[in-house]
C-alpha cells in the first residue's frame, strides 16, 4: 500500500487531523502517495511551535547555523536518485529536469546558505546637521540585521523543491523559523525536506509542514497572530488576498507572483539563440514558470522567419514519458489544469490567433498532455496575449519599430522577467532599462542565481535570490552612540 504521509509540526510527525488525500502521477495518473490534510488546529499549533523555537534559534550562533543547512545540502546531494524519482512523479516533470533543476538546485540553495555571512555591518560616522541635544555632533553608527520572527511559506506546485529551499534556507540563516506550506498537488517532496532538516539536526519547531487542499490550510497559516511574514509563490489573485491579510497585521511580505514575459526580438537577432531561448516555454516544466517568454513580440523583418522556426522547433520536441531520457515535453500538473490551457488555445482561435502547430491532445495512453502550440497574427489586446496560461504555448505578436515594441512590452499587467534579442548590444541594454520588469535577460533565458529576483506590478513584491532573500528574510535596526 503507498504510504500515508504525517505532518512535521514542532519536531514530531503528526497524523492529520483531515485524514489524507491523494497525490495522482500526471504522466502515468496512477497514486503516488498520500499527502495529510491539517486541520486549522494543527496549522495554528505549527505556527505556536514556531513561535517558542524562533527565540533560542535566533540565539544560536550564524556558524551554527551554517552547518545544520551544509548537513541537510549534504543529505539532499546524497539522495539525489531518490529525491529526483519521487519529484518526477509528483509534478510530472522530465527526470533531467527533476534531478538538475529541482532536487540538484535545492541542494545547492541549501549550500549556498550555509555560507556565513556578517550578520552587521558599520556605517561611517555620521555628521548630524542637528542632533537630539540641539547641536551638531559625531555619532557612531551601525546597522544591525535581525531576523523577522516566524515565517510562514507558501510554495508552488511547478517546482517543490527549489522553490521551498529558496524561502526555507535563508529564513534559517537569518534565524527565522518557519510553517511551510506546500502546494497540494505535490507536497511529499516538502516533506522530504523536512526530513532531511530533521537528520541535520533542526531543532524541534525550528522547521515545520502542515498541507492540505481547503483553502482554510493556507488561511490559518497566513493569519496567526504567530505568524510575523509571509512569503508566498503563486497566482497573482492568491497574492493579492494574502496580501490583504498581511497589511491587516502589519506583516513582512515577499511575493512572487505571475508572470507573462515579453520576449523582444529585433530584425538583427539571432535567430538560432531566440528560438532556443522561446523554446523552453515549451519544454521547461512543460511551460508551468512564471518567467517563461510567452509573449513573443518580433519586429516585422523577422516576424514570418521566426514564426518558422519556432514552429519547426516545437514540432521536433517529443512530448511523452517524463521517465524516457529522450522525451522534452512532459505533463502539465493535473487534468483540471490541461483543461484550463486548452480552454486558452481555443479562446486564442476564437480571438483570430492562427494556431501554427500544436493546439492538439497528443495521443498518449494516459497523463495530462498538452502539445507545444504556437499562436501567430496575435494582438496585444487578445486574452491569450495578456494572461497567464501557464502552459506550452507561446504568442507571437509582431511590431514595427524600437518605439512600438518597448510600448508592447510595457501594456501588460505584468512585470517578472522580459527578454530582449538583438545583434546591438549597446540596444539591447538601451531597450532593457525601459522595460517595466524586475529582470531582463538580453540573448539569453539563462538566470543568474546570486542575482535580485522579483517583479514589477502584478507580478510581485520585493526581491530575494542570493544576498537579497538575507535582506528579505531580515529586518534592519539601527544602533547610535556618541562618538
Amino acid at each position: 500500500m503507498t504510504a500515508r504521509q504525517s505532518l512535521f509540526v514542532g519536531g514530531s510527525w503528526v497524523e492529520p487531523d483531515g485524514g489524507h488525500h491523494e497525490v495522482i502521477d500526471p504522466a502515468g495518473e496512477q497514486t503516488v502517495g498520500w499527502a495529510p490534510e491539517a486541520s486549522r488546529d494543527q496549522v495554528l499549533a505549527a505556527c505556536a511551535a514556531a513561535r517558542e523555537a524562533f527565540g533560542p534559534w535566533s540565539r544560536t550562533s550564524p556558524e551554527e547555523r551554517a552547518a545544520v543547512l551544509g548537513r541537510a545540502a549534504g543529505i539532499i546531494a546524497g539522495r539525489l536518485t531518490e529525491y529526483a524519482e519521487l519529484a518526477r512523479a509528483e509534478t510530472g516533470a522530465t527526470l533531467g529536469t527533476a534531478r538538475g533543476m529541482q532536487v540538484g538546485v535545492a541542494a545547492a540553495r541549501f549550500r549556498r546558505y550555509a555560507r556565513v555571512e556578517p550578520a552587521e555591518w558599520a556605517i561611517p560616522p555620521q555628521i548630524n546637521e542637528a542632533g537630539p541635544m540641539g547641536k551638531a555632533g559625531v555619532m557612531g553608527a551601525l546597522a544591525v540585521r535581525q531576523p523577522v520572527g516566524v515565517v510562514t511559506c507558501i510554495t508552488s506546485y511547478n517546482n517543490p523543491w527549489a522553490n521551498p529551499a529558496g524561502k526555507i534556507a535563508p529564513a534559517l540563516a537569518m534565524g527565522n523559523t518557519v510553517v511551510v506550506k506546500p502546494a497540494p498537488q505535490d507536497p511529499l517532496s516538502v516533506y522530504r525536506m523536512a526530513e532531511a532538516l530533521e537528520a541535520a539536526g533542526v531543532p524541534p519547531g525550528v522547521v515545520n509542514v502542515v498541507s492540505g487542499r481547503s483553502t482554510g490550510v493556507g488561511e490559518a497559516a497566513v493569519e496567526s497572530p504567530d505568524v510575523d511574514m509571509v512569503s508566498f509563490t503563486g497566482s497573482t489573485a492568491v497574492g493579492q488576498r494574502i496580501a490583504e491579510v498581511c497589511g491587516r497585521g502589519m506583516k513582512r511580505q515577499l511575493m512572487e507572483l505571475g508572470g507573462k514575459g515579453a520576449a523582444v526580438v529585433f530584425d538583427d537577432a539571432d535567430l538560432g539563440s531566440a528560438v532556443a531561448g522561446i523554446g523552453t516555454t515549451f519544454s521547461f516544466y512543460s511551460g508551468q514558470i512564471c518567467t517563461a517568454p510567452t509573449r513573443v513580440l518580433a519586429q516585422r523583418g523577422v516576424y514570418d522567419r521566426l514564426v518558422e522556426q519556432l514552429a519547426s522547433y516545437a514540432r521536433w520536441l517529443k512530448v511523452g514519458d517524463p521517465r524516457e531520457p529522450d522525451t522534452v515535453v512532459g505533463p502539465v500538473i493535473s487534468a483540471s489544469h490541461r483543461d484550463r490551457v486548452e480552454s486558452y488555445v481555443e479562446l486564442g482561435r476564437k480571438e483570430g490567433a492562427v494556431v501554427v502547430t500544436g493546439g492538439e491532445r497528443p495521443d498518449l495512453p494516459s497523463g495530462f498532455y498538452v502539445a507545444p502550440t504556437l499562436l501567430a497574427d496575435c494582438t496585444n489586446d487578445m486574452r491569450v496575449v495578456r494572461e497567464e496560461i501557464f502552459g506550452p504555448v507561446v504568442a507571437v505578436v509582431p511590431f514595427d519599430d524600437e518605439e512600438e515594441g518597448v510600448a508592447l512590452a510595457n501594456d501588460t499587467d505584468y512585470g517578472l522577467i522580459d527578454y530582449v534579442w538583438s545583434g546591438d548590444v549597446a540596444r539591447a541594454f538601451r531597450v532593457a532599462r525601459r522595460l517595466r520588469a524586475g529582470g531582463v535577460g538580453i540573448n539569453t533565458v539563462g538566470r543568474n542565481m546570486e542575482a535580485p529576483f522579483g517583479g514589477f506590478k502584478r507580478s510581485g513584491v520585493g526581491r530575494d535570490v542570493g544576498s537579497y532573500a538575507l535582506h528579505a528574510y531580515s529586518e534592519v535596526q539601527a544602533i547610535v552612540w556618541p562618538g
